[in-house]
């Protein structure tokens, strides 16, 4: 092979690249992810205490103190919002500190079409969600959370990495799971949300960011240089 046509081909892969960097969010993070199943895994193990407190109470004879069934799902609603919130704010550290180590813009085009695609079938899930919480089918909570966050990841994965899909594959497949195995909704959404995050953030972090993260970037123009 020529010099010339091993230029040419360094050329077509150099636009390549600069074509999927324009159209793919490429700046999450797989730490974040991390983390999300970190605390998810503690929002679990809070609600299980809870939880087998509240059962307890239940069959306790001797008890006069009467359970208030709005502030049971109230506290139920605050530690899910807790693990929710946690996470946006851990996803928007990690992705901010790649995207400046990338020299791009965390918030460009690529992003908005991706929170988009994710936020229409999460908010879609959440209300749903609140539905059959209001109708008192509290066992269907765990495998809609799990099934809707795999249509979202679903959803989202064409405009960042392939991987997303998979991971939101396997998030629908557990949450089908779930469906016909009702009594253990808080083991599965352990599973969705805490292990399979922190396969999924490690599996990432390891597949595309373990080694860059030391590689400083010079920008020169427009563009970006690695060394």
């Amino acid at each position: 092979m020529t010099t010339e046509n091993t230029n040419h081909l360094e050329a077509i892969q150099d636009i390549r690249n600069m074509m999927k960097k324009s159209t793919r969010f490429l700046s999450l993070s797989g730490l974040s992810g991390v983390f999300a199943g970190i605390y998810a895994l503690v929002g679990a193990y809070v609600a299980f205490i809870y939880l087998n407190y509240i059962v307890g109470k239940l069959f306790d004879i001797n008890s006069s103190e009467r359970l208030n069934t709005t502030e049971i799902y109230f506290n139920f609603i605050l530690i899910a919002a807790s693990i929710l919130f946690l996470s946006i704010i851990t996803a928007y550290y990690f992705s901010n500190r790649k995207a400046k180590r990338m020299g791009q813009k965390l918030f460009d085009h690529t992003a908005i079409r991706v929170l988009i695609n994710l936020c229409i079938p999460l908010v879609s899930g959440g209300v749903f969600c609140l539905a059959l919480l209001y109708h008192g089918s509290i066992v269907y909570i765990a495998p809609a959370m799990l099934l809707f966050y795999g249509l979202a990841l679903i959803n989202a994965s064409k405009y960042t990495y392939d991987d997303i899909r998979y991971f939101g594959i396997c998030e629908i497949i557990l949450g089908l799971i779930n469906a016909f195995n009702l009594g253990n909704g808080l083991l599965y959404w352990a599973i969705g949300f805490g292990l399979l995050h922190i396969v999924y953030g490690a599996t990432m972090w390891f597949k595309y960011e373990k080694g860059t993260s030391s590689k400083p970037i010079i920008k020169e123009n427009e563009g970006t240089i690695n060394f």
